[in-house]
């Protein structure tokens, strides 16, 4: 007869292989739920690359673009004057996101978004105030967002027309993107922005030209690079051609930026050679302190901001900054500052990313770039005076 020993033995033994038998079942139904929620996350990140991947789309080259005129322009029909002092102003107004305390996720910073609705309001209300207060002849304003979830769908256009008005309006957009989920804890959403040309005098005509970006997976964070081709006319029967632009940022390669400067040259060049008048500014996202002498040292500036190489621009072409001296070059407040962090004065990377090029038939009499602390971007505008030279 068995021991009361070898039967409990016996039972433990039985109870142990149910109990693992029990574990194994447990196991099968974790790992078979833990399978399909894998499964359901691929197939929602496979739809979503599709999705991107299928609504992304470049905006047309060589679109024309409509102009809004005022009622003051059209009666006035007032055309431009050799000889005569003129003014404009550049300005990347940053979507109306960074105030001095912001950081973009992009530049390594914290934030994708505004801080709130409110914010995006009072910024671009400011911004353009400021405009209003350099009044000038042509305003040429960058990162304008009209329906964009990182600004909160604030049409930040039609607060710049309400605070400089009277003056004859063209935007291009060079932003269209899909729903970006990244970065997970604040998606960058949709957006729809671009570059807005604000003009006292008529403008007759403008066209979008569509530069060319990388089709890597980073032209998804880029924007659809453009620059808008808008004519005023002389009263010498000339035209003042004005480039509004902002070149690439992120994940641009030197191929990309040796086509981009190599297109707008050439458009430049055409204009010129037509026997116009070029002005053309924005944001070159390019070192326009920094000489050709500098390339070679990359200790002197971010991957992502190299200095403009000037063989690159067309005879009778050049840099307004270039005609200055180089110790009022280099006592220029820098017109742009790394979002990386909050703005920090002495601390903060900062450098100068926007001006304006003009043909040798236009005179440049005053430049500056205007010192805020960078209050209403993470730029601060360039203003400059000039005149067209009868000859």
């Amino acid at each position: 007869m068995p021991t009361d020993c070898s039967v409990l033995r016996t039972l433990c033994d039985q109870q142990l292989k149910r109990n693992v038998q029990t574990m194994k079942k447990g196991m099968k139904k974790i790992l078979k739920y833990l399978g399909i929620i894998v499964l359901i996350v691929l197939v929602l990140l496979l739809a979503y690359i599709i999705y991107l991947f299928a609504s992304y789309h470049r905006i047309p080259d060589n679109q024309p673009l409509q102009v809004e005129q005022t009622k003051e322009s059209i009666s006035s029909g007032d055309t431009l004057t050799t000889e005569k002092e003129y003014s404009a102003l550049t300005y990347n107004i940053g979507f109306g996101a960074y105030t001095p305390d912001f950081s973009f996720f992009m530049d390594g910073g914290k934030s994708s978004w505004a801080k709130s609705k409110e914010s995006v309001k009072k910024t671009v209300q400011s911004a353009g105030e400021l405009v209003a207060s350099k009044d000038p002849d042509f305003a040429l304003i960058e990162e304008v967002d009209l329906n964009s979830t990182r600004s909160y769908h604030v049409d930040e256009y039609s607060i710049l027309k309400e605070t400089i008005p009277s003056y004859n309006t063209v935007f291009a957009q060079n932003y269209d993107s899909a729903f970006l989920f990244y970065p997970l804890n604040q998606p960058h959403g949709k957006s729809r922005s671009g570059l807005a040309l604000f003009s006292k005098y008529p403008v007759t005509d403008s066209l979008r030209r569509s530069f060319p970006v990388s089709t890597s997976f980073s032209k998804f964070f880029d924007l659809d690079r453009c620059y808008s081709i808008s004519r005023v006319p002389t009263d010498n029967g000339k035209e003042l051609v004005i480039f509004l632009l902002h070149m690439s940022a992120y994940g641009n390669s030197d191929a990309i930026r040796e086509g981009q400067i190599r297109m707008l040259s050439q458009d430049m060049q055409k204009e010129y050679e037509a026997g116009n008048y070029v002005l053309c500014g924005g944001d070159f996202n390019h070192d326009l302190k920094a000489s050709n002498d500098d390339n070679d040292d990359a200790a002197d500036y971010e991957s992502w901001a190299y200095p403009f190489p000037r063989e690159e621009l067309p005879e009778h072409l050049s840099f307004c900054i270039d005609q200055l001296s180089d110790t009022e070059r280099n006592a220029l407040w820098n017109s742009a500052r790394n979002a990386d962090m909050e703005y920090i004065p002495g601390e903060t990377y900062t450098v100068t990313l926007d001006g304006f090029i003009i043909s040798d038939n236009i005179e440049c009499l005053q430049y500056e770039n205007v010192n805020t602390g960078y209050s209403y971007s993470d730029h601060d505008p360039v203003y400059m005076k000039f005149k067209l030279l009868d000859n």
